[in-house]
């Protein structure tokens, strides 16, 4: 929210990247509209914070809640003008556009539960904005279709926001795979564990999110797979340069009488030739919430995992093992972009957002603009879509005793 002026910083402290590419072009940051993330959501602050922390957006407007009355309520309650805290999208939208100076919302960020997340990027997409949604994108592969084809058909920019890719280190990872560094790609492993599931937490009081965690209708077709299971899908694909073609999958509850899937285990092969295997769940007692990569090629192999996210491990066949720090001058510029603080000073889940709303932002500067975006590689509506078709071909497997079952074209 704006107001960090506040604290007495300059821009350059509270943002140690040099060049603001927003603000040169456009003499302001870019105006953001919010759907969702009100009071008692986990991934609205983490969103908000993310979005205005490199000065690329201002958060002017928003919709808090599917209650009209709590919508109204915390968006004053979060610093938004009385006037533009809006009881519902449409009105957002429609009150945004006819604003007379000319200063309504550029771009429209989706923090709202699962099943909400198709009608609002429509909807926004349709009125002429820029969107940015977080994960899954969509409950069903016809609702990714659609939204795909919208999205082309449009010509605005969407981000959906698998942070993992915005790490730094995962971006050095993946230049390094594209570099050859680990020759051909051969195994790609991906485990995904959470522990806040690990009790039957049905059979007491719900708040909010558990609430609609727990109704399929609402989480999707599956709990574990839309909420963990696309994020360990997208983090292999996106440092291997390659798809998932096939999937053999077990997908269930650990948990008895749970009726939405916290387990899922895949065996996958990749279009360029690579087998591995997926672990993703959200009941495993114990555990704090993980994300961890191994990737294998033929002349060694890349460790990541999200407990010590500024580094990098790597391992030649033969060769002594190294660990790469975030900020390093020797790494690669993908992940020197990302970086703000040099190594030894910690960056972490609040700024993987953040890269992605920086990306986000300086490719909507450069469609306005008419020029080529930057090289930028952060997750779009056709990863969207691929996590639609990785979550339709690992249920339809399992509902056949773990065939091996090909991602739907």
């Amino acid at each position: 929210m704006p107001g960090s002026d506040r604290l007495g910083l300059t821009k350059n402290q509270m943002n140690p990247k040099t060049r603001n590419p927003v603000l040169e072009a456009l003499g302001h940051p870019l105006r953001l509209g919010v759907v969702g993330g009100g009071v008692g959501s986990f991934i609205g602050p983490v969103h908000r914070s993310a979005a205005v922390l490199d000065q690329r957006f201002e958060i002017v407007a928003g919709v808090l809640s599917s209650s009209p009355e709590k919508a109204r309520a915390q968006g004053v309650a979060l610093g938004l003008q009385a006037s533009r805290a809006y009881a519902a999208l449409d009105e957002m939208l429609a009150h945004e556009a006819a604003r007379p100076n000319g200063d309504g919302i550029e771009a429209v960020a989706v923090m709202t539960p699962n099943d909400r997340h198709f009608e609002a990027c429509v909807a926004a997409l349709e009125a002429g904005l820029d969107v940015i949604c977080d994960k899954p994108m969509v409950n069903t592969l016809d609702e990714a279709d659609r939204l795909t084809a919208l999205v082309e058909r449009s010509g605005r920019v969407f981000c959906l926001t698998h942070n993992y890719s915005g790490y730094a280190m995962v971006r050095q990872a993946r230049a390094m795979v594209e570099a050859g560094a680990i020759g051909a790609v051969r195994m790609v492993h991906v485990e995904y564990f959470q522990g806040g599931m690990a009790l039957p937490v049905e059979q007491g009081p719900l708040n909010d999110k558990l609430r609609w965690k727990l109704d399929v209708g609402r989480s999707g077709p599956s709990l574990v797979l839309g909420d963990i299971g696309t994020h360990a899908h997208q983090l292999a694909c996106f440092v291997a340069g390659s798809s998932v073609e096939r999937v053999c999958a077990d997908v269930g509850a650990v948990v008895p009488e749970r009726n939405v899937d916290d387990y899922a285990a895949l065996l996958w092969r990749f279009a360029n030739g690579a087998r591995g295997t997926c672990i993703v769940t959200q009941a495993a007692a114990g555990a704090e919430n993980n994300i961890m990569l191994r990737i294998y090629g033929e002349k060694g192999m890349l460790e990541w995992q999200h407990a010590t996210p500024n580094y990098l491990r790597h391992a030649p066949h033969g060769g002594p093992v190294q660990t790469l720090g975030r900020g390093d001058p020797y790494l690669h510029p993908q992940s020197l972009a990302l970086t703000r603080w040099t190594r030894g000073h910690p960056e972490g889940f609040v700024e993987s957002f953040a890269n992605l709303y920086c990306e986000f932002a300086e490719a909507i500067v450069a469609r306005r603009q008419g020029t080529s975006p930057p090289a930028t590689c952060f997750p779009g509506v056709e990863t969207g879509r691929d996590g639609a078709r990785f979550i339709a071909a690992a249920l339809e497997s399992s509902r056949r005793g773990g065939a091996w079952t090909a991602l739907p074209s």
